[in-house]
């Protein structure tokens, strides 16, 4: 997944007019939502402000969510597969849950600072030396957080299939900071998906244009899959390899 560089795209007047009223459309949502949510973070209040805020923005960008099956509420730590910006608040409209994201993420122009104040844990990809330290503030966001998400893929696919999970971030849940369990989740965009997708050498910017661009709306079907108690397998890679395979399973 490429880094966020913002050209000016030469398109359509109708290409513009939608971004902007979609643009429009989200932007009074969190007018109102955002200052409720840092008034709840401040009281130590579980907010449902994000929750909120995200399930409009799903909205705005044309998804039409179903559920499938029951989310956890707390002490999980959701597993999904990865499309495009539209993951985020598809997910975090239906669970409220907070995110693990790359580190470059946080410098993104509005996007970073909206995502640290959703709880998102910032990990590098490229300094390995610190992965201890990544893992251990990855624990303790755990043990704070309700729930959790994080996309073992590594990038995103077209959703047609599932691309090798990476196992380090599973590391910590062998053994879990606290009780919790593993909940698998598929979000399946149907045909949608391969043009949704983020993919090949797009830029972030790119994607999003796509993303606030794209004419009419889709249907995402979201499957909350059976959750397993990942204290119950020997390390990481068994952690890893049994969500990937109730999900392949599921996709099947």
């Amino acid at each position: 997944m490429a880094s966020l560089t913002i050209p000016f795209p030469a398109a359509a007047p109708r290409d513009y007019a939608l971004c902007a009223l979609r643009t429009l459309w989200i932007a009074v949502a969190l007018l109102p939502l955002l200052p409720l949510h840092l008034l709840w973070r401040i009281l130590k209040l579980p907010s449902p402000w994000a929750m909120l805020f995200m399930r409009i923005a799903a909205r705005a960008l044309g998804a039409k969510v179903r559920v499938h099956g029951n989310a956890l509420r707390k002490d999980v730590f959701f597993v999904s597969n990865h499309i495009s910006w539209h993951d985020i608040p598809i997910l975090g409209g239906v669970t409220g849950t907070a995110f693990v994201a790359q580190d470059g993420v946080r410098k993104w122009p509005i996007i970073g600072w909206l995502a640290a104040q959703n709880r998102t844990i910032f990990v590098s990809r490229t300094e390995k030396q610190t992965v201890a330290d990544q893992i251990a503030e990855l624990r303790d966001a755990i043990a704070e957080n309700w729930s959790v998400t994080l996309f073992p893929e590594g990038t995103t696919s077209d959703g047609l299939g599932l691309l090798p999970f990476k196992p380090s971030l599973f590391a910590t849940l062998a053994p879990p900071p606290k009780p919790m369990l593993i909940q698998p989740v598929w979000l399946d965009f149907g045909d949608a998906g391969p043009e949704i997708a983020w993919l090949g050498e797009e830029t972030g910017w790119e994607s999003a244009w796509r993303a606030f661009t794209r004419p009419g709306s889709f249907t995402v079907n979201v499957h909350f899959l059976e959750p397993f108690d990942p204290a119950a397998l020997a390390d990481r890679k068994e952690v890893c390899a049994e969500a990937r395979s109730r999900m392949l399973a599921a996709m099947a």
